[in-house]
């Protein structure tokens, strides 16, 4: 059965065409990429086999983006800021206050991270395949040059609908992958209908366009929440590992993972791989974000190690750059795990959470994320009472963990009896580190590390 197709209305009057179906406890809101047909989609066994196997344990919701499908046509190309009004009409038509998104193809993978980066408040979480930009610029090998791309479009439009020259569309969306290109005339003449049901050859090319000058790349280490790429262990282009470790590296805490598979169209080949994956990663956000709903004052300060040496290694200029971009790193991750940034003093961290088990996934996040950047870090969290002194957080609870992060090693985070106490039951594993003589601090304590 297809789903009852609804519309949502936006702030400026337009009708964006969606759909709601499936159960579960996590919403995720699909971002198909190119051009879509919400009901058209369902005429295809691929994509039906895909969304049924998606929504056997979630509920999704998916829509035409505005200019597509079932929705409203526009007199301009929708920017990506009116995109993600769009994106939010529906979820609010849905009733959905967060939800977890998924972008795939060219144009949904920059929507859900822009969106993840400026609503992070509405986003649980983002998983999407690797393709963030169209355009070969310096540094980016995956993209098209202009005359590339020109004559690429001109062939999309010169066929456009038509089932004799379908192929151009199929090869630049299959990647030029060896035997990826299906010859099932059935497929071919449901992909001409598609391209005539979704658009028109003028809103395409106005769509092309705008995706090929778009780049959210500046925005991706802004992204707090978390972030799933996905890539095709068969292919060796736009869905490769190499393109996805690309894009890891610049959101901070991304986790990478491959699936079985070459087609960068999600729902092309078998679909287990890739929703099991999806699956998993939600499951693991849901059960973090449940373990950190805890109401107690934890502290987490975090130092670079050996950073006098490596600093006169470098020089001031270098030295002075590779800490900015450790910054932001942390801050992000802070973000992240709603860690409250207290102070920054050189190179260290001071920062204060209401749930330990959240400080201590937060460091973990954080020894993990400065590694590719050659930089360890030692951290500590404690949890206590902290107090307010003239606008500046203080206490014993403040210097205890002080003093557990000035002793660990390098990527170790060190933990008091105490925040090892409250987060059992959480899945955080420690081991005993021994007790230690904290300076300052009265009595000996014992100090646990946490183990990943």
């Amino acid at each position: 059965m297809i789903p009852k197709t609804r519309w949502a209305t936006t702030a400026d009057g337009a009708n964006i065409a969606y759909q709601d179906f499936g159960e579960g406890q996590v919403t995720l809101v699909v971002i198909h990429g190119w051009i879509s047909h919400l009901e058209l989609y369902w005429e295809q066994p691929r994509f039906v086999r895909f969304m049924r196997r998606l929504s056997a344990q979630m509920r999704v919701l998916h829509f035409d983006k505005r200019g597509t499908g079932m929705s409203d046509r526009f007199a301009r190309v929708p920017d990506l800021e009116t995109r993600m009004d769009d994106l939010r009409a529906v979820m609010d038509a849905a009733g959905m206050e967060r939800a977890a998104l998924l972008g795939w193809g060219f144009g949904g993978p920059p929507s859900a991270l822009f969106f993840a980066a400026t609503q992070p408040d509405r986003t649980i979480a983002v998983c999407t395949t690797p393709t963030i930009l169209a355009r070969r610029v310096p540094g980016y090998r995956w993209g098209d040059d202009e005359a590339e791309n020109e004559r690429a479009l001109r062939s999309l439009l010169g066929g456009w609908g038509d089932e004799d020259q379908i192929g151009e569309f199929l090869r630049l969306g299959f990647e030029n992958e060896p035997g990826d290109v299906p010859e099932d005339p059935a497929f071919l003449a449901w992909c001409a209908k598609w391209e005539r049901f979704a658009a028109t050859p003028r809103a395409y090319e106005a769509f092309h366009r705008m995706w090929y000058e778009t780049d959210v790349r500046d925005v991706l280490p802004a992204i707090q929440v978390p972030t799933l790429i996905l890539y095709k262990t068969g292919s060796r282009n736009w869905s490769s590992q190499e393109h996805g470790a690309y894009l890891a590296e610049r959101i901070p805490g991304a986790k990478l993972v491959g699936v079985s598979g070459s087609s960068p169209v999600v729902w092309f080949e078998e679909p287990t791989p890739v929703v099991s994956a999806i699956e998993r990663f939600l499951a693991s956000v849901g059960e973090e974000e449940a373990d950190l709903n805890r109401v107690l004052a934890t502290v987490l300060f975090t130092d670079i190690v050996g950073s006098t040496e490596r600093a006169a290694l470098l020089g001031d200029r270098s030295w002075r750059d590779l800490v900015e971009r450790h910054h932001k790193t942390v801050r992000a991750l802070l973000g992240r795990y709603r860690g409250q940034e207290i102070d920054t003093a050189g190179d260290g961290f001071f920062a204060s959470f209401d749930g330990p088990a959240r400080a201590v996934r937060c460091a973990q996040a954080i020894v993990e994320a400065v590694k590719p950047l050659g930089l360890e870090i030692r951290a500590g969290v404690h949890s206590g009472e902290i107090e307010t002194i003239d606008g500046k957080v203080g206490g014993i609870a403040v210097n205890i963990g002080a003093r557990v992060g000035s002793i660990a090693r390098p990527s170790e985070v060190l933990v008091s009896q105490t925040v090892k106490d409250l987060v059992a039951g959480s899945g955080l594993v420690f081991a005993d580190a021994g007790e230690y003589e904290l300076k300052g601090i009265p009595d000996r304590w014992r100090i646990h590390r946490a183990v990943r």
